[in-house]
């Protein structure tokens, strides 16, 4: 088990959040750029709280430039959230494979998350978390978005699977 990093004056331990996930409004405005431009932006948007992960953002729809998101064939599933579907980006031939997901039908309890799109802060250009860029969760199965806000270790380097 790996030893949780002490949260400074307004920071969160990753370690604090619960399973099953949280979700709650991010209670700021977040943007995601690609190929020069804005794709996503929101003040409405919600976060997962999962312990090990920093938060993932979910963007609702209409706060999303759904022109530019091509569906892919690729589902996945979540214990938690239910089946999820992917949606590569393309701007102007730029293409990012699978950089968005969203949950058509998610589980009861996560019902509020309904086809909100969640980017892969790695697959795009730029995730902006209040005026804060956020920098991607390690490994490429994840799409937390770590700020100054938030403390590890989080999953998803070499060596967590096991948490």
């Amino acid at each position: 088990m790996p030893t949780p990093i002490p949260p400074g004056p307004g920071q969160e331990s990753v370690w604090d959040y619960p399973r099953p996930p949280a979700l709650e409004p991010v209670g700021q405005r977040v943007r995601v750029e690609f190929a020069g431009r804005t794709v996503a932006e929101s003040d409405g948007a919600l976060r997962i709280l999962e312990t090990s992960h920093p938060p993932t953002i979910y963007i609702p729809p209409e706060d999303c430039d759904l022109s530019l998101l091509v569906p892919t064939a690729r589902t996945s599933g979540c214990e938690w959230k239910g089946l999820a579907r992917y949606f590569d980006l393309d701007v102007d031939g730029r293409r990012s494979p699978e950089a968005a997901w969203a949950y058509a039908s998610p589980r009861e309890r996560y019902l509020a998350l309904k086809d909100h799109l969640a980017f892969y802060p790695g697959r795009v250009d730029a995730c902006w978390l209040g005026g804060e860029r956020a920098l991607p969760q390690p490994g490429t199965f994840y799409a937390g978005w770590i700020t100054s806000k938030v403390v590890g270790p989080f999953k998803g380097e070499p060596g967590t699977w096991g948490w």
